[in-house]
């Protein structure tokens, strides 16, 4: 069963996230309150499998949900395997549609700057809110069928 190991916000761009309890998503904004919230409609929100966290570990550093400016953490699904279109279910109401994999990292990154290397640009997944709602650390998040 896969689920949301975080839900994470942060007030300013360029920084890490900090975990939260849960956050309201909005259909063409993001989540609500997250500095990148309204910013570009294709990349509203931020998803990183706790997967990919861990092999960042393997290097001998403790990177916990939220640092690499993730809005989502998720455990047993394979994010970057599921191709552009994707709609997943998140919660009970939220729907998200992948948008992009990956992306360029931006020279500014804190993890880029500590460690030379980020994740994001490889395994980053990125999702545009088609159905808005609360998500909650320790929701479900599921594969729709395609429509």
């Amino acid at each position: 069963m896969a689920k949301i190991i975080a839900v994470c916000r942060s007030d300013t761009k360029g920084v890490r996230k900090t975990p939260v309890d849960s956050g309201v998503f909005k259909v063409g904004l993001g989540m609500e309150g997250d500095a990148h919230a309204g910013g570009d409609k294709v990349r509203e929100v931020s998803l990183l499998a706790q997967e990919s966290i861990a092999k960042m570990n393997l290097n001998g550093h403790e990177f916990k949900p939220g640092e690499f400016a993730e809005n989502i953490t998720t455990s047993g699904i394979s994010l970057v395997s599921l191709p552009v279109g994707t709609r997943l279910r998140a919660g009970e109401e939220v729907t998200l549609e992948i948008t992009q994999i990956g992306k360029k990292c931006h020279s500014g990154c804190v993890i880029m700057k500590e460690m030379g290397i980020c994740i994001m640009p490889r395994e980053g997944v990125f999702a545009r809110v088609v159905r808005g709602g609360c998500i909650k650390t320790g929701d479900q998040i599921t594969i729709l069928p395609l429509r």
